[in-house]
């Protein structure tokens, strides 16, 4: 195998692992002003996500660097042209690490009502900005024959790209409304079931529709998205709480997966001539610096993956509702 389409497969692997970790995280951030009646209620439902949250941010970090570092000509360009949705991500992303770690600081209604605020709408920004990005520059954008961006804003929320960021942000909500039915008991839990079969219709009806146009476009991804549908289907269909949560767990990175390789071998395909665009080949680092950051990878995500292994066997245990 091609370092290239290894190194690829590797980033695809770590935006996944973000989506997948942190989209429970979003999902959770949403709804805890939803389900939680009282103070009490929304912190017991923010304190499942308490041992998570800030480790499950490493993957973002981890996908950021190793794009940056293997397929550098890919990160500029998505960064460049993305640049405000990329500022108000980590903005929210910002906001929300502060409400969290500061919501119990202070015993007052007031300052803790500010802070849900600042969880939800911290939840809520990232996966519809991502989604937009990530499905518009899958799907093709505008670049000249240097590689720069030669459209407006109305190439960068075209409706394939608005799908999907709609769409990741009911994935999220699924996902989290599934994960707090795993880790909740009592009257949350109910709330949590209630909120799951209440934005079924609507989730799969967005979702159904992304996945149909990813797939119906052809390409690596068709096969993904159909598999994303169906485990979307399980995930708010059935009433065990480990397969719903298995089931919204793969639809989202089977989502994601589909649309990282719907156009391989290109990366940010161009829709003005199809030989200008980024692919893996012109994006790639040297032979040497991928064989390098090969070891680098081979020591560090195993110490990862083992770290949150044991962090979710830690504090597997149902928090009280």
């Amino acid at each position: 195998m091609e370092l290239t389409t290894l190194w690829f497969g590797l980033i695809a692997f770590f935006w996944t692992s973000y989506f997948v970790l942190e989209g429970f995280d979003f999902g959770v951030g949403m709804l805890a002003r939803v389900l939680g009646r009282d103070e009490a209620g929304r912190g017991v439902l923010l304190s499942t996500i308490g041992p998570f949250w800030d480790g499950n941010e490493v993957w973002l970090v981890v996908a950021g660097g190793t794009m940056f570092a293997a397929f550098p000509a890919w990160y500029a360009g998505f960064t460049s042209i993305y640049y405000v949705p990329l500022v108000a991500i980590l903005v929210a992303l910002i906001v929300r690490g502060v409400a969290l770690e500061y919501r119990g600081k202070h015993d007052d209604r007031v300052w803790r009502r500010r802070c849900d605020l600042g969880v939800a709408l911290g939840s809520l920004v990232p996966p519809l900005a991502w989604g937009v990005a990530l499905a518009g520059a899958a799907r093709g954008l505008p670049l000249d024959a240097s590689g720069e961006y030669a459209g407006g804003v109305r190439e960068l929320l075209s409706p394939y790209a608005l799908l999907g960021g709609i769409a990741l942000l009911g994935l999220c909500l699924a996902h989290g409304a599934t994960f707090l039915r795993l880790r909740t008991t009592g009257d949350l839990r109910r709330r949590a079931e209630i909120a799951r079969r209440r934005m079924g219709p609507p989730v799969v009806a967005v979702c159904g529709g992304f996945l149909a146009w990813t797939a119906l476009s052809g390409g690596a991804g068709a096969w993904l998205a159909v598999v994303a549908g169906g485990c979307l289907m399980i995930g708010l269909l059935v009433r065990h709480d480990l397969l719903a949560f298995a089931g919204t767990t793969v639809a989202v990175g089977c989502t994601i997966t589909a649309v990282l390789v719907s156009a391989y071998p290109a990366l940010i395909p161009s829709t003005l001539d199809s030989g200008t665009g980024v692919t893996v080949t012109s994006a790639a680092s040297s032979g040497y610096a991928l064989s390098v950051l090969g070891w680098v990878a081979l020591f560090f995500v195993p110490l990862v993956l083992g770290y949150q292994g044991w962090s979710y066997w830690v504090f597997r245990r149902r928090v009280a509702g």
